[in-house]
């Protein structure tokens, strides 16, 4: 039995050897003598060494991953990328023309986009651009082609997103897989009650907003974002921004939503980092941070307003304010209340409500005169309606669902319309 455990001591010392040959490269950290080794292991390392060995093992793991991520995109353009971004591209928007045309010889078409890519003849055929009023707020819209937006798809899905994504942080909730507006609220929400956890109900929040974001974004920055890309990924991804002139980057290109999120990351980094901020969030270019001190948040909004200068960024004074938690947070169309008890109550604002009463009476007068059909009327509202259950707001669900039937109502009568209005809409 004696000689059965010194030959495993022994093992466990060549184990140990090994280890510390392969993932540390020194066994000399681990400070041990295998002549001299005898009935039990023993470690000697200090903190600082251990803390230097942990980042040398993640250091060089980040590194094997953005190496491996850089492989994937010497063939980020194959017909296999190209076709899986053509099937995605064509969800939910089948019905137009021109998706209907590029679909009839979709195989050719997309073998004759990957020529073009792979020769580097490849050409954008422009954009179409249109002005639309979102959120009474006039916005100009630059859609580009189905056959671009193949291109920006598959750029985006297999080289811009696997390589810049990982530098985010976790509560940057925009034009990413799983995050969102949903995303963004309910961490809100998590951050509340955490904050309540460990400092109850008193405190303050800081929520900012950047000014014409996508209009004034910066392409040196953006640029220094995306050194990580290498090889023809960083060649399309630069032709596609400069393609929005010298400044800005335009709404309608897939591309310019992945680069808006990089463009902030840096802030977002100094937030988190420097700032030591842990309840911080953004979407796009809304963000927020709770804090105990009013006056640390205030020092917060001087740091951040020198760092945008840097980005080229600036900040809406109309929109960037602090206020007690106690008198509510208004982030994204909904405000948040933090009570006494801990609980955290979650309502839509004025502003949506008011807007979607006056949609209802739009589309009431476009039902009379047959510009719209009830069908129409319903998606529109239960799209809203969605949105809206997610919110403690049971009164005004049922006063828009009155109004609704009312419209709706009245349109069945002046045309003899017998269409079951219970069957319409989920309520």
């Amino acid at each position: 039995m004696g000689k059965l455990y010194l030959r495993c001591i022994w093992l466990d010392a060549a184990c140990m050897d090994s280890y510390a040959r392969n993932y540390f490269h020194s066994p000399i950290l681990y400070g041990y003598n295998r002549a001299q080794y005898s009935y039990h292991t023993e470690v000697i390392m200090t903190s600082e060494e251990r803390r230097e060995v942990r980042y040398l093992r993640r250091r060089n793991k980040r590194r094997r991953n953005l190496d491996s991520r850089n492989a994937a995109c010497e063939n980020v353009f194959s017909f296999s990328n190209l076709y899986k971004a053509y099937r995605d591209c064509c969800l939910g928007v089948g019905w137009k023309s021109s998706v209907q045309l590029y679909k009839a010889n979709a195989l050719y078409n997309v073998l004759q986009t990957q020529e073009e890519l792979l020769t580097g003849s490849y050409r954008s055929k422009g954009f179409v651009e249109f002005n639309i009023f979102e959120r009474g707020k006039l916005r100009h819209i630059k859609s580009v082609h189905i056959s671009e937006r193949v291109v920006q798809r598959c750029l985006c899905d297999n080289a811009l997103i696997p390589i810049i994504s990982p530098s985010f942080i976790y509560d940057n909730g925009a034009s990413l897989k799983d995050k969102g507006i949903d995303f963004t609220l309910d961490r809100l929400e998590k951050h509340l009650h955490r904050y309540y956890r460990k400092h109850g109900s008193k405190g303050y929040v800081l929520t900012f907003d950047f000014s014409k974001f996508f209009d004034n974004a910066n392409h040196e920055v953006i640029f220094r974002e995306l050194e990580k890309v290498k090889g023809s990924a960083f060649n399309y991804a630069k032709y596609f921004v400069d393609r929005f002139g010298k400044t800005g980057l335009g709404l309608g290109s897939q591309v310019s939503q992945i680069l808006a999120l990089a463009l902030p990351n840096s802030l977002d980094h100094m937030i988190k980092e420097l700032l030591k901020i842990k309840y911080y969030g953004r979407y796009m270019d809304d963000g927020y941070l709770i804090h105990e001190s009013k006056d640390y948040l205030r020092q917060c909004l001087s740091t951040i307003q020198n760092k945008c200068l840097t980005l080229g960024i600036a900040l809406n004074p109309k929109k960037t304010h602090i206020c007690k938690l106690k008198e509510g947070v208004s982030f994204l169309k909904m405000r948040f209340m933090l009570t006494d008890s801990g609980r955290v109550i979650r309502k839509l604002s004025r502003e949506s409500i008011t807007r979607m009463r006056r949609k209802l009476k739009s589309f009431a007068k476009k039902l009379q005169s047959g510009a719209m059909t009830t069908e129409d009327v319903v998606l529109s509202y239960n799209s809203w309606r969605g949105h809206a259950q997610r919110c403690d707001s049971f009164r005004t669900l049922k006063n828009m669902d009155r109004l609704l039937k009312e419209i709706i109502c009245t349109k069945s009568k002046k045309t003899e319309n017998t269409y079951p209005t219970k069957m319409l809409f989920a309520m």
